[in-house]
């Protein structure tokens, strides 16, 4: 999918609505009535005016001065009876419409939105979560006005101008042949207008997604905005790209009001032109009065509905490029797919067994840069394995590989003994349990945020999670203990804390694999000393890969794995690395002013670079 900047504007067209076919096929029956009511509603509309003239020509002219009373009640009646046929169908009408409208819209934004989620890390690194935000939203809104309203209105207004043009050309044939004549000539510049109001309603859209990605990037970053004083350079930012999207849409408006005017003008000008023949064959004697009363109103009819259909088509060309937009999302495909046929995993017996086999992987943003390259790893069920390196060495990559967020080029990864790619995604992501460094906690409760590692988790096994984490001390110090709402981001409780909740819901979830990526990076020492007593025992029975960061995972794990520029470049316990004087007794060296071959009683300060 392109990204906003790229996106092609000019490909919006009126057809782009057929993507909205799969989300109208389930409610057939309510269209079918929506459509009968909205045909009633316009039938009614068209009867006024024959209505009118058999009470002109009946009840005025050709009835005796002592009938005209019951003449004209009669005649009244049956207007009346027209508007009140009128007024049901068209309430009818606007529930059903209205009711599809909002129906429609929920179902678009609800595939939207669980297909995105779906999506691989990949497709957001071209994607911008605002430009999503966008779509879900402004793009979903707009439909929503054409399904519930436009469409509705267009559909009406369309039965309404071809029933008045057709008695209109029924009762004046001579007369109409001219004034349809010189509508031919209204429609050639229409359709100039027309292509560019499509393109600008793309470009529109596009701009107010821009505004929606900045505002979303900087919102999500504002204690680093405030922390460097930049509110008023990203409210300026903020500014110029509004205003650029006020541009385009005002662009748009320009011309469509152009088309509008244009339109209602030529028409109105077309249908004086018959009226004033009418009035001349009235003059002649060719027609009655009552002919022309309804030659009026249908001429009325007919000009109201061409001034409505100009609106809606504007609104249709808004909604077009929005589904557009839309079904460019439901198209994306995720490059991790799941796989035809997919393998079944044996049982997990203390710990899984993982594997990297001579892995080459490249960033899809980086295509020339090999994250990973010739990397090999085998890691034995309940082994728990460091990962040590300089920044940007490849150690997140190796875990992310494993969680398939991304396929490699070259090599294999297994799992007890199963190609990751041959797993489904839900038995994969099942057995692996993941404390990361940026703690993510969702707007809502303690408990539920815990509870989020295994949904069907009892409160008591939440809580025993929690205790494990270290984290039931502060929840329950919370103003209401586990039902405490924790904010958006966690915003209100610390950040070690955070990481402890962080925690809690991976030893909820007790899968045979734990993936720790520098899980006790935001913990002071008192915490740090309870968390990683926590870490100990979760790690017991089970296999643990720990991106590593103190000092006492490096310590005890059965294997440390320095990695550099993507490959493994030494593995051993710590004193064995030490005394090697590579790469690890340097980063060491660095970190804790030590000479190589000094032992684990000389370092006292329980940190390790990573």
């Amino acid at each position: 999918m392109p990204p906003p900047d790229t996106a092609r504007p000019a490909a919006a067209t009126p057809r782009s609505l057929s993507g909205l076919l799969p989300f109208l096929r389930p409610y057939r029956g309510r269209i079918a009535l929506a459509v009968f009511f909205l045909v009633a509603a316009a039938a009614s509309t068209l009867a006024f005016p024959i209505a009118l003239k058999s009470l002109i020509d009946e009840g005025l002219v050709k009835a005796a001065p002592g009938e005209q009373l019951l003449a004209l009640r009669e005649h009244f009646v049956a207007l009346f009876a027209v508007g009140a046929a009128l007024g049901t169908f068209s309430a009818l009408r606007f529930y059903m419409v209205t009711w599809l409208g909002e129906r429609i819209t929920a179902d678009l934004r609800n595939a939207v939105y669980r297909h995105v989620v779906q999506q691989s890390p990949e497709f957001f690194e071209t994607t911008a979560t605002g430009e999503v935000l966008s779509r879900l939203t402004t793009d979903t809104t707009l439909v929503q006005t054409v399904v519930g309203s436009s469409l509705s209105m267009g559909l009406r207004n369309t039965v309404m101008g071809i029933g008045a043009l057709g008695a209109l050309i029924f009762t004046n044939p001579y007369v109409m042949t001219q004034v349809l004549g010189i509508l031919v000539l209204v429609v050639l510049p229409s359709l100039y207008f027309g292509r560019r109001v499509r393109k600008l309603s793309r470009a529109s859209q596009d701009r107010v997604a821009d505004s929606s990605a900045i505002a979303a990037e900087v919102l999500n970053a504002i204690p680093v905005v405030q922390s460097y004083h930049q509110q008023a350079r990203e409210a300026t930012r903020f500014d110029a790209s509004t205003e650029s999207a006020f541009d385009t849409a005002l662009k748009r408006t320009r011309i469509r009001s152009l088309l509008v005017g244009f339109i209602i003008t030529a028409t109105f000008g077309a249908l004086l032109w018959g009226l004033y023949q009418g009035t001349q064959a009235v003059l002649r004697g060719d027609i009655t009065a009552g002919h022309l009363g309804q030659t009026v109103v249908f001429v009325i009819i007919f000009v109201g509905a061409v001034a409505v259909l100009s609106e809606v088509y504007g609104d249709l060309l808004r909604a077009a490029g929005a589904t557009e937009r839309l079904m460019e999302l439901l198209a994306a495909r995720s490059p991790v797919a799941e796989p035809e046929a997919p393998l079944p995993l044996p049982p997990a017996r203390g710990g899984s067994a993982v594997e990297f086999q001579q892995v080459l992987f490249h960033y899809p943003s980086r295509p020339k840069t090999a994250a990973l390259a010739d990397f090999s790893l085998s890691v034995k069920p309940g082994e728990t394995i460091a990962l040590v390196g300089p920044s940007g060495a490849g150690k997140s990559t190796v875990l992310q590989l494993l969680l398939r967020f991304y396929d490699v080029q070259q090599g294999r990864i297994l799992l007890d003994g199963v190609p990751v790619d041959r797993l489904s995604l839900a038995e994969l992501r099942g057995r692996i349990g993941i404390v990361p460094q940026d703690s993510t906690i969702f707007s809502t409760s303690a408990l539920e945020n815990i509870r989020y590692g295994r949904p069907d988790a009892s409160d008591a096994e939440v809580i025993a999670a929690a205790k494990a984490a270290f984290a039931h001390d502060f929840i329950t110090a919370l103003p209401e203990g586990y039902a405490s709402f924790l904010g958006e981001r966690g915003v209100r409780i610390s950040g070690g804390q955070r990481q402890r909740v962080s925690i809690a819901r991976a030893l909820l979830k007790n899968p045979p694999l734990l993936l720790l990526d520098e899980a006790t990076s935001a913990l002071d020492a008192e915490s740090e000393r309870m968390v990683q007593a926590a870490l100990e025992a979760a790690m017991k029975d089970r296999t643990t890969i720990v991106i590593a960061h103190r000092l006492a995972t490096v310590l005890k794990a059965d294997h440390i794995v320095v990695v550099d520029a993507g490959r493994v470049v030494e593995v051993g316990r710590h004193e064995e690395l030490v005394a090697q004087g590579g790469l690890y007794a340097k980063l060491a060296a660095m970190q804790f002013d030590l000479q190589p071959g000094a032992g684990a009683a000389a370092l006292e300060t329980p940190a390790i670079p990573g």
